[in-house]
């Protein structure tokens, strides 16, 4: 048991030592205010999100970005609450409105798949009239200067695809500040693994890539039967097929902000969500990550089982302990740097303590049961 916690606890510290240094090497993108000159297609799926939908529509009417350079599609994933009825009576007394060039339009799901978010994606870019697509959510509030930071970065580079960073906006109890801790250290592996020439995450509420590469690449074709990977699966498809224009945009105008889930038990249900699409990931880094990480959680949780009951050496869960709670923390401070949101460390001992009992849990739980999402349920 000692020589496996060992091995455990040090592959665990090579790979995510490895992102910490790459998170380093991807520089932050700072904004010029040059002329915008690339055209968007920005595309929002919806189910029953009336309750969110007024504070993104916000923030999309004060979008500093030309808006002849940019068309939004909201596609209604058959909604069942005044989603389609807050959007237009929010439409017809905003600027959105009042401002001619603004292209909004609101399409039906056409749903051929398993996956409904897939095909509310790959209907919008059947009707998207530019070559750039953006994915965001529509529980999300969007920078002012969110598509000038695309445009510039595109302008710079070769990009194909952009992935670019997200985080939560609530601190207000413990629940929302564990899920930041969460989501802080997910996007601290996403741009250390791009530092490393290792991309394998991405996240769909800022998702960026050309409309010809997804039609090249056949969309969503080959993971359809999983409900959710909208972003991860064809990340991998576009790091594949062309690594090199692929990118991290490390730019601090770029942040899109979401909500965190209200209960733990919505959160759960996230989870295992996200879980659900684990075993068909192609990308074999990705794979080794999530195994260690899963590894290093059940490791920290058994080794304290068999320490209370005096198997266990305590002071070898302690050095294990430790050099966890110091490698976790170097990756999330440097995230929490990037966002601006070093307020959150304050938590950080308390979310290190539960976190792996909640990695495990989702793990086990992940193995034998299905997911609601959206007021649906999703079988294993």
């Amino acid at each position: 048991m000692v020589l496996a916690g060992f091995i455990i606890t040090l592959l665990y510290v090579l790979l995510i030592g490895s992102l910490v240094i790459g998170f380093d090497r991807i520089k932050v993108f700072k904004l010029e205010k040059s002329v915008s000159k690339t055209t968007f297609s920005v595309i929002i799926p919806f189910r029953n999100e009336a309750e969110n939908l007024p504070v993104l529509l916000e923030s999309l009417s004060k979008l500093d970005y030309p808006k002849h350079l940019y068309e939004v599609i909201f596609v209604d994933d058959e909604s069942e609450d005044h989603s389609v009825k807050i959007i237009n009576e929010v439409l017809n007394t905003s600027s959105l409105h009042q401002d001619t060039r603004t292209d909004i339009t609101i399409i039906k799901n056409e749903r051929i798949t398993k996956s409904p978010k897939k095909d509310a994606i790959a209907s919008a870019i059947n009707l998207a009239k530019y070559e750039w697509i953006i994915t965001t959510d529509a529980d999300c509030q969007l920078p002012e200067f969110w598509l000038n930071s695309f445009d510039e970065f595109i302008q710079l580079t070769t990009a194909k695809c952009i992935v670019a960073p997200v985080t939560y906006y609530d601190e207000t109890n413990f629940l929302n500040r564990f899920q930041l801790l969460d989501i802080l250290s997910l996007q601290g592996a996403t741009v250390g693994a791009f530092g490393i020439n290792k991309p394998f995450l991405c996240n769909g509420a800022n998702f960026g890539y050309q409309k010809s590469i997804f039609k090249e690449l056949n969309g969503f074709e080959g993971n359809t039967n999983i409900a959710s990977g909208d972003d991860i699966f064809l990340l991998e498809k576009i790091v594949k097929s062309c690594p090199k224009e692929t990118h991290y945009l490390k730019c601090d105008h770029a942040i899109v902000t979401t909500k965190p889930q209200e209960s733990w038990l919505e959160l759960v249900s996230q989870r295992i969500r996200w879980a659900a699409k684990t075993s068909a990931y192609n990308n074999g880094f990705g794979k080794l990550i999530g195994i260690i990480v899963l590894l290093m959680n059940a490791l920290v949780v058994v080794t304290l089982l068999l320490t209370l009951i005096n198997i266990f050496n305590v002071k070898i869960l302690l050095y294990i302990l430790v050099i966890k709670l110091y490698i976790d923390f170097l990756l999330i401070y440097k995230a929490a740097s990037f966002f601006n949101q070093k307020s959150i460390l304050r938590s950080y001992l308390m979310g290190f303590l539960v976190y792996p009992f909640f990695s495990v849990y989702v793990a086990f739980l992940s193995v034998f049961n299905g997911y609601t999402w959206k007021g649906r349920t999703f079988k294993k």
